[in-house]
């Protein structure tokens, strides 16, 4: 089979991976940064996310791999750990021919595991700035024999105050070594840093084009992630659903969904890459014939699906990729009729969504989702149109039961009522599950943490002392895990810089007491860390950030 990617002359374990996953034409991006880095030149690219500039500096740097040396030979630094680990799975997956041993490190994540995996031997790692640099100062990453040096959305890292760390990480590794820089824009601080650390670079622009998607009305609401199966049985009572793709990161989290929408009634089910060819085509043709609303998907899964008559999208996980979203949104909205796109965010995902709305130049609104009343007014409008229609048609032996019962001395409206008291029992089975509150705008400092739909928080408020003692331009917040639980100042430091993606240096005093941890965080980050960090795990922990006032 053809491939234009046989033009780049590349290693052809690469390039197998590269058919293998289906990719046979380059995007600009890749068109012009491959035989750029090929050729042994440092490349300064201004490309959005979604335009395939994982994959342009992905290939030169598995093309160029030493399959027998030491070390790491390539290290690619990125803003966030969601981008990371979609880095490092996109460099495991166009290097699994070649056996590369790729790993992602991030705060959050265990110590020990990171530390294990370094010492076993990596090629290639990919990470966030914050915990790349704490796992140099305990010497355990050591740059020194690092080859090719990635800044992936160098503009983003920098705005998140990242300058110092990244300058510190790139003093680690050897001045000979070859360098990529891609940033979606190139502000005054990242040319700065391109001409401090680069080698006369190869300047590629790409800029995108507007994508069309106008035919498709978007939305998204804001959810933590335990909500976000309570959050989409709600839209999905009122949506006015004919057939819907429902979008997960995973063929796993594909199953679980769909398992969970089964046992609540909700006619779903799974299409991922376990499934045989012949199951695959039994859960299509259900679907197309209208007899399965619901179809719960990878982007792997519905690569090629050319399906009509779909009403909505739902991302219940964010893609990482800009241009995933695209394709996601676009099975909807067909035929010159209006789809909509809905997705579950967290807030840590926000980032996210707005790398989207760049790759697309079009907002995303966000949406509330309907309370518990307008879900049982909803559900009360329904159950009247079934009684109209029902009316309408006539059943001749309700009508004689009916009957059978006025005989029995009950008035037919004794009767109705006590049929509809019936069908209110039934729906009982169906309840309305809890949804945390995220506030259309985060709360001050003054405010604290969201309440649960009714309940208000049980975290205790610090002394007026202890809000006394914290340092000028410091927000202070309480973690509710302490001695008892084995925290150490490291644990705080690296869950708060690596979850939110802040620098370490933003995080001031800590104050560990048995059963709960006070924590100051720079004022310019404090808003970041409380949206990102309301709930998280920590030593294997399920806890609870909250403002400490």
């Amino acid at each position: 089979m053809s491939n234009d990617f046989d033009k780049f002359d590349l290693h052809p374990q690469v390039l197998q991976a590269v058919t293998d996953l289906g990719y046979e034409v380059p995007t600009p991006i890749q068109e012009r940064a491959i035989p750029a880095l090929l050729a042994g030149r440092d490349v300064l690219g201004q490309a959005q996310t979604g335009t395939g500039k994982t994959a342009a500096f992905a290939l030169p740097l598995l093309h160029r791999l030493e399959a027998d040396a030491h070390g790491v030979q390539g290290l690619i630094l990125t803003p966030t750990r969601e981008l990371a680990l979609q880095v490092s799975k996109a460099i495991y997956d166009y290097g699994r021919l070649r056996g590369v041993r790729v790993l992602a490190i991030y705060g959050g994540q265990s110590y020990d595991r990171q530390i294990s995996r370094l010492e076993r031997g990596v090629d290639v790692v990919v990470g966030t700035p914050g915990r790349m640099l704490d796992l140099i100062h305990r010497g355990v990453l050591d740059l020194s024999a690092v080859r090719y040096l990635v800044l992936d959305e160098a503009d983003e890292m920098l705005s998140m105050g990242f300058i110092e760390d990244i300058e510190a990480i790139l003093q680690e590794t050897p001045g000979e070594r070859q360098t990529a820089l891609f940033s979606a824009t190139l502000p005054d601080p990242v040319r700065q840093l391109a001409e401090r650390y680069m080698r006369a670079p190869e300047t590629i622009v790409v800029n995108p084009e507007r994508l069309t998607v106008a035919e498709t009305e978007q939305r998204y609401y804001l959810v933590y992630e335990e909500d976000k199966l309570a959050a989409l049985m709600r839209l999905l009572e009122l949506e006015p659903v004919t057939g819907a793709l429902i979008f997960t990161r995973t063929k796993v989290r594909a199953a679980e969904v769909a398992d969970a929408l089964a046992a609540r009634g909700v006619q779903a089910e799974a299409l991922h890459g376990d499934l045989t060819q012949a199951a695959r085509e039994t859960v299509l043709n259900r679907f197309r014939q209208g007899r399965l609303t619901f179809l719960v998907a990878t982007d792997v899964a519905a690569r090629g699906l050319d399906i009509e008559g779909i009403s909505h999208v739902i991302n219940f996980d964010l893609p990482f990729d800009a241009e995933a979203y695209v394709h996601r949104i676009g099975r909807t909205g067909r035929a010159g009729r209006t789809g909509i796109a809905i997705s579950l965010l967290t807030p840590r995902e926000k980032p996210g969504l707005r790398r989207i709305e760049a790759y697309t130049l079009q907002p995303i609104r966000r949406a509330q989702l309907p309370a518990v009343e307008e879900v049982l007014a909803h559900r009360e409008t329904l159950f009247v149109q079934q009684i109209e229609t029902a009316l309408a048609q006539g059943d001749d032996a309700a009508r004689e039961t009916v009957r059978r019962l006025c005989a029995l001395g009950h008035t037919p409206e004794e009767i109705a009522a006590a049929a509809v008291q019936l069908v209110r029992a039934q729906e009982q089975q169906r309840p309305i599950e809890a949804v945390h509150e995220i506030p259309l705008h985060l709360p001050s400092q003054s405010r604290g943490a969201p309440m649960r739909e009714g309940r208000p928080s049980k975290t205790p408020a610090p002394d007026s002392s202890r809000r006394r003692g914290r340092e000028k331009g410091m927000v202070r917040f309480v973690v509710n895990a302490g001695k008892a639980q084995g925290i150490q100042p490291r644990d705080i430091v690296g869950a708060i810089a690596g979850e939110a993606d802040i620098p370490g240096r933003a995080i001031g005093a800590i104050d560990i007491q048995e059963r709960h941890t006070f924590v100051d965080v720079a004022e310019s980050h404090a808003a970041k860390v409380f949206q990102r960090m309301q709930h998280f795990r920590m030593r294997q922990h399920r806890l609870t950030l909250k403002y400490a006032e």
